[in-house]
């Protein structure tokens, strides 16, 4: 009787359920998040998570440890679901960040407040008080997450889960590029197509089969150059942030340094989000774009484009409006670049603006003139000449001051300085063939993913740049506009564009077919890759990956 009695008042813990309490307020805030599309939402963890928070338990002081536990794992669940920078991206950075001014650290901390979101907060906070006085919102909430949950099993609401019952292989969307004749096409064309369901699988294979056929292509230089070949200088002009999203931001689409160009590409994808990167992937132009991975392997020889320039007695030149120290800059297009020309003096250049880390920007207008003297000394030689500029980096500030210069003021004097080199060319009676490709956007426009001037995430508004050629000293008639190029491109139709003029017969001849030249050069599909996210183009909508996890939809 005594055992019965006792097993009577044994507590069950199952009668112990509590409610989720302040905790309703964090599940809230987070489905208003996601309402907003400011979250990669993870309905899985946040399921775990919650019952975490519900299991009962009999002892109350335990249940309430259990709350002060759960602080440090809400909080890293809360992370884990934002676009904000994974851990080793962020520990990777960190060298870098440190480098910053403290004025320029407020300045990005200011730009996380997003004084909208904290309204909606407020809101929120006031009606979860005022409405759990007579409802139990633990229910709600719960139901919400199981919902969730569901969703993302049965349809791509927050994740991309299969529609069709066979993933499509790399090797079934390979042999679904050849063409109606049997053939596989071209290898100046982009080799694969996007035609199966975009689930997980078909989007990894086709990013799988986009770089095996990358690996294959190549700009076919000659072996060597006619005797009648005519000398001439290659320019290449590498500008840090500019994008067409940020020209169209500042209103400057109309400037004239745009009408001048004579050949200028409308679809060219930067292929990442970072300075160090775009710049190798633009001196390996030659070869087909690899992933973000390869960049720092070894590549052949013939990969190189001042190299395979060199071998046609070009001497390789190299120029930079900073010290190139910043993240190792210098040291990067150097070792991954293959760039072993002596940088460019910058004595006696004066600067009238600073970077965000303190160091001085080199005007670039007094630079330039500074290489065309040295050119006219030089004679009628061969030169290839790399120049990377920065003026328009976020956090630059104008020399003695500690606040950020405006963007549209800065880019006004670039361009301003950049059409006035170009006239100066003109008058000068050089063969000179200018390619103006900035590495990126400066993100001046932030999205549900990245605020302003954050580029951790290669977005499309970020990596689609504006590419402009102009050849001066030609005898034949200019363009009456420039020269369009709408298809997909990237390095590699660069570099088959200089191919093709290498010979310098086109400054001599006495017209110019701006189509033909520009005929057929090497498309490539708009694939876009930082350290730990992905970016890609798919049956015209972006699509990304972090931290090597599932695709998702890039929120819009």
């Amino acid at each position: 009787m005594n055992a019965k009695n006792k097993l009577q008042e044994s507590p069950n813990p199952w009668r112990y359920w509590r409610g989720l309490g302040a905790w309703n307020y964090y599940f809230l805030l987070k489905f208003a998040l996601l309402w907003f599309g400011y979250l990669n939402f993870h309905p899985l963890a946040n399921l775990i998570f919650i019952a975490f928070l519900l299991f009962p338990i009999p002892a109350y002081r335990v249940h309430r440890w259990r709350h002060w536990i759960a602080i440090p794992i809400g909080i890293g669940v809360l992370y884990h679901d934002t676009w904000l920078p994974g851990l080793n991206s962020i520990l990777s950075q960190r060298t870098l960040i440190m480098g910053f001014s403290f004025s320029y650290l407020v300045e990005l901390f200011a730009r996380f407040i997003n004084w909208a979101m904290i309204g909606t907060a407020f809101v929120i906070l006031v009606g979860y008080l005022f409405i759990s006085q007579w409802i139990r919102v633990t229910v709600f909430v719960v139901a919400a997450i199981i919902w969730l949950n569901i969703a993302s099993i049965a349809g791509p609401a927050f994740s991309l889960t299969p529609a069709a019952e066979t993933p499509v292989t790399a090797a079934a969307i390979t042999s679904a590029a050849i063409t109606p004749g049997g053939e596989p096409p071209a290898p100046s064309s982009s080799q694969v197509v996007a035609s199966a369901p975009p689930t997980d699988a078909n989007l990894t294979a086709y990013l799988n089969a986009f770089y095996e056929q990358e690996k294959t292509r190549r700009t076919a230089f000659p072996a060597s150059l006619p005797t009648d070949a005519q000398p001439f200088d290659l320019l290449i002009i590498n500008i840090c942030s500019l994008s067409w999203s940020d020209i169209e931001a500042i209103q400057q689409d109309k400037h004239p340094l745009w009408n001048k160009f004579d050949i200028l590409f409308k679809n060219f994808n930067s292929a990442t989000a970072y300075s160090g990167p775009a710049s190798i992937r633009l001196l390996r132009a030659s070869c087909g774009q690899s992933s973000h991975k390869d960049l720092y392997q070894p590549q052949e020889q013939q990969c190189y484009l001042f190299d395979n320039l060199a071998k046609l007695g070009f001497t390789s030149q190299l120029m930079l409006d900073h010290s190139g120290v910043f993240g190792n800059y210098l040291q990067n297009i150097q070792d991954d670049g293959n760039m072993r020309a002596p940088l460019m003096s910058q004595k006696g250049i004066s600067n009238q603006l600073a970077s965000f880390d303190g160091e001085p920007i080199y005007n670039d207008l007094e630079l330039l003139n500074r290489w065309l003297e040295q050119q006219q000394k030089g004679g009628d030689t061969r030169s290839a000449t790399f120049m990377n500029i920065i003026p328009l980096h976020d956090g630059n500030r104008f020399a003695g001051t500690n606040k950020t210069a405006d963007y549209r003021a800065r880019a006004q004097t670039l361009f301003d300085q950049l059409n006035t080199f170009l006239e100066e060319l003109e008058k000068s009676g050089r063969k000179v063939m200018v390619v103006i490709v900035p590495e990126h956007g400066a993100a001046l426009v932030g999205d549900k993913m990245q605020m302003s001037g954050l580029r951790d995430i290669p977005s499309p508004s970020i990596t689609h740049i504006p590419v402009g050629i102009k050849l001066i000293g030609i005898k034949a008639p200019q363009p009456a506009s420039p020269v369009t190029i709408n298809t997909p491109s990237s390095y590699l139709a660069l570099s088959e564009l200089v191919s093709r003029m290498v010979d310098g017969k086109v400054f001599t001849a006495p017209t110019i077919d701006w189509q033909t030249l520009t005929q057929g050069l090497p498309q490539t599909a708009v694939i876009s890759e930082n350290d730990n996210a992905i970016v890609i183009q798919y049956q015209g909508k972006p699509y990304i990956r972090l931290n090597g996890g599932d695709w998702v939809p890039y929120p819009q």
